[in-house]
């Protein structure tokens, strides 16, 4: 099973901590490892946490190069604008060369922004608040097929 790197909003906003609790949740039923800190936490409001920003960004880049050392992937909500969650799909894709997907819906903004949808490395899948159980069955399947990928690149 992959190592997962989750990211989501935090100081952008925590409205979204139940849909996070519940993708975090589903990846984790599969039997996935989810490195998520505390974007799923729910005693974490969008302050952030009480430490010091070095220390938050030397961790969850410490959790990215752990997640790419093990062979994982990124899976990113980014419906919810954040500076952080873009900065960490960025570290992940052209520092440490992981698969990133991205779960998007039209909640905040029209349209997600180019910088990820136009990402052709980026496999996205755009939802909505209906079809919220299609998409986690999705990324599920998504998350397979990328382990199943990897898996025949290296033994080949």
């Amino acid at each position: 099973m992959a190592a997962i790197y989750f990211s989501g909003a935090i100081t952008g906003g925590r409205g979204d901590v139940p849909l996070y609790r519940r993708i975090v949740e589903t990846l984790e039923s599969e039997g996935h490892r989810v490195f998520a800190g505390v974007v799923a936490a729910t005693d974490v409001g969008d302050a952030g946490e009480p430490i010091d920003s070095t220390s938050i960004f030397e961790r969850d880049v410490a959790w990215i190069a752990e997640v790419a050392a093990a062979g994982g992937l990124v899976v990113a909500e980014v419906s919810q604008p954040s500076t952080g969650v873009g900065y960490e799909i960025a570290t992940a894709r052209y520092q440490h060369d992981l698969p990133v997907v991205c779960l998007y819906r039209p909640r905040y903004t029209k349209r997600c922004t180019a910088m990820v949808a136009g990402d052709q490395g980026i496999d996205m899948i755009e939802y909505t608040e209906e079809t919220l159980k299609w998409m986690l069955s999705r990324l599920v399947h998504t998350v397979r097929a990328i382990e199943e990928s990897r898996l025949a690149t290296t033994h080949a």
